[in-house]
């Protein structure tokens, strides 16, 4: 049985043509179309993080605000880039905007991509140790990050606090129980997915990856969910694992769905470069729902996820996007093992 869910980059800009023009309208309609998605049955509402860009930043007062508006989707990121992130204040939001929710956080976190600054991270205050990359920053801030949720004590008290405190080393409050268990990576390789799933953390893989193999992009996705799930049943950990992958998918139904994305042509695969890697990107699906239906059939890594994220064309508003996801599931998801 598959969560189908949808995946929001937030972006804004002025244009006339943008549905979406402020900042203020990034929020408040994603905040609109994650009660719509729960509304219409969905499974997940998760946003992109990307800073110094008209698009979505700051996840949590988000993440909390649609916790407070929704009851049973899950809400989560696709993905933060932990070289930007504090782990201990990343802990503390995550915490309460999980406890405001419920419990329904699903965090994807990374190693981050290209950003739109030389270096940002540095202007957050961050920069690797001597001899290390900015990759391995944000692997050492993701190992802190999830020892801290564990929530065991690790802080020395102050022998004259201003408030008791409970016997002990002191732990970051406020703590949500479980959360540990909820976060995801995307992972552009196999070796990042292998290096996750010995930490306990779920596969994000999204629309691109490391062309590790020459072969087309969901049958290189499916390879790199099975090395995955072998390493997580290595590692022996007691929760289940989940794999999710992203995709551009629209179901033409009206006329305007064949206007905005009915080109008549079938696309493939992309080969690209993202700093020093070869990158694969895997190809949109736009077409009525028997063919739609038979080539999604047909991609190997959607067999293998549990959850599949739509990315979904956010400028076009919260209506047109809620019809997108309706489409998708009424005359999609149910012969791709939805419900």
């Amino acid at each position: 049985m598959k969560k189908i869910g949808f995946l929001n980059f937030g972006h804004w800009t002025p244009s006339p043509h943008s549905q979406v023009r402020t900042a203020s309208d990034a929020l408040l309609q994603s905040i609109d179309l994650a009660v719509a998605a729960e509304e219409l049955g969905a499974d997940g509402a998760y946003f992109r993080v990307h800073h110094f860009a008209r698009q979505l930043a700051s996840p949590f007062p988000l993440l909390a605000a649609i916790g407070a508006r929704t009851s049973r989707i899950e809400i989560g990121t696709g993905v933060i880039d932990m070289r930007y992130e504090n782990p201990l204040y990343f802990a503390e939001d995550a915490g309460a905007a999980d406890l405001i929710s419920g419990g329904r956080l699903q965090l994807g976190i990374s190693r981050g991509s290209p950003e739109q600054v030389i270096d940002g991270w540095r202007y957050f205050g961050y920069a690797p140790s001597e001899g290390a990359t900015e990759a391995d920053m944000a692997r050492q801030h993701t190992e802190v990050l999830l020892e801290v949720l564990k929530g065991e004590g690790f802080a020395q008290p102050n022998p004259r606090p201003m408030f008791a405190n409970p016997p002990g080393l002191l732990r970051l409050e406020p703590h949500s129980e479980g959360l540990r268990e909820r976060l995801w990576w995307g992972a552009a390789s196999n070796g990042t997915a292998r290096w996750a799933a010995g930490l306990g953390m779920h596969l994000m893989s999204s629309t691109l990856k490391e062309d590790e193999g020459g072969q087309p992009f969901h049958v290189q996705q499916a390879e790199q969910i099975r090395i995955f799930r072998e390493a997580w049943a290595e590692a022996g950990h007691t929760h289940e694992p989940r794999v999710s992958v992203s995709r551009s998918i629209f179901p033409l139904v009206t006329a305007e769905d064949h206007a905005l994305f009915g080109t008549g042509r079938e696309e493939s695969d992309q080969i690209g470069q993202i700093d020093d890697m070869r990158a694969i990107f895997g190809r949109s699906y736009a077409a009525e729902p028997d063919a739609l239906i038979e080539q999604l059939r047909a991609d190997e890594a959607i067999a293998a996820a549990d959850t599949l994220l739509l990315t979904v064309p956010n400028q076009l508003g919260v209506d047109y996007n809620a019809h997108v996801l309706e489409s998708v599931l009424t005359h999609v998801a149910p012969a791709l093992g939805w419900r």
